[in-house]
């Protein structure tokens, strides 16, 4: 029994589906990616991250694109960082409206991810919150690599709701929940997302899977049906991470919003918008996307 009928989505394939390509995609692609985005009716979009171009030189590009995005007040641009001076960079810009903070369960991953400890990295989310706040936007939490990390194997639920309990002291947003590797499945995924949304009071709990292991879709139907608020997306099905070994792409837009959507659940996407949209980001990788909604004929 589906405990809501309506979900938010969130459209993250600017950032995490960019990040891991190895062919730089073009800043006026990225405004693209974002405008089509908006047209199908996404009204929150996760655009870039400020972190060390060094490390990830997809992402470059963060002041110079968020410089060109459209002025839309019916649109929450987020933005995300890893440490202070992330926000500080994104703040600048004047026009990132939310920060995504992410803390990580193991500390194997959190010294590749961020050159921190597990415990360190949820007080530095934390404290991205508080600066998000004292600037007028809003603030985030991610606890990535909940279901399971590529270094360390299985991350207990006590360790992720002991964390979202901290974290929610921060009064974010939100507090994501990510397998940033893809090995959740849907029981797991039920309990989780339920335990963490009794923990965390009135504090919303989004959702954030890959599909490296084809339970993806899965997964976000177990999180939706337990009452998960709102739920990431790629356009086409792209993504993964630098710092994760074989994680592959993000669940796609387009195969969500037809699970969702057929299921009488409304999240305000055009799904025939959607899948125009991913046969123009095919042509822009020059190879054909993960995603299987945009693959098949219509319905």
């Amino acid at each position: 029994m589906l405990k809501n009928r309506t979900v938010e989505m969130v459209e993250v394939g600017p950032r995490d589906g960019l990040q891991n390509e190895s062919a730089i995609v073009s800043t006026a692609d990225k405004l693209m990616l974002v405008r089509r985005a908006i047209d199908y009716g996404m009204r929150r979009i996760e655009v870039t991250s400020f972190v060390n171009p060094n490390k990830v030189p997809q992402l470059a590009d963060a002041e110079e694109l968020v410089a060109m995005l459209p002025e839309r007040g019916d649109v929450t641009y987020v933005g995300l960082v890893l440490n202070r001076r992330g926000a500080e960079r994104a703040l600048a810009t004047g026009r990132i409206d939310e920060l995504g903070a992410v803390c990580v369960t193991s500390d194997s991953f959190g010294m590749r991810n961020q050159g921190q400890s597990s415990d360190q990295s949820l007080v530095t989310a934390m404290e991205i919150v508080a600066l998000a706040k004292a600037a007028g936007r809003g603030g985030q939490i991610t606890i990535a690599t909940a279901f399971g990390c590529p270094f360390e194997g299985r991350v207990s639920i006590d360790r992720v709701v002991e964390m979202a309990k901290r974290a929610a002291d921060a009064d974010p947003r939100e507090i994501a929940l990510a397998d940033t590797i893809g090995v959740g499945v849907p029981t797991e995924v039920s309990e989780m997302v339920g335990r963490v949304r009794e923990a965390v009071g009135n504090v919303p709990v989004r959702v954030h899977f890959h599909n490296t292991r084809g339970t993806g879709i899965a997964n976000v139907w177990a999180a939706v049906a337990e009452g998960a608020a709102t739920v990431d997306a790629s356009l086409g099905g792209l993504g993964g991470c630098p710092f994760a070994p074989g994680a592959a792409g993000n669940v796609a837009t387009e195969d969500v919003v037809y699970l969702l959507e057929r299921s009488g659940v409304e999240t305000g996407v055009m799904l025939p918008q959607v899948i125009e949209a991913a046969g123009w980001l095919t042509g822009v990788m020059g190879r054909p996307l993960p995603a299987m909604v945009s693959k098949a004929p219509a319905f």
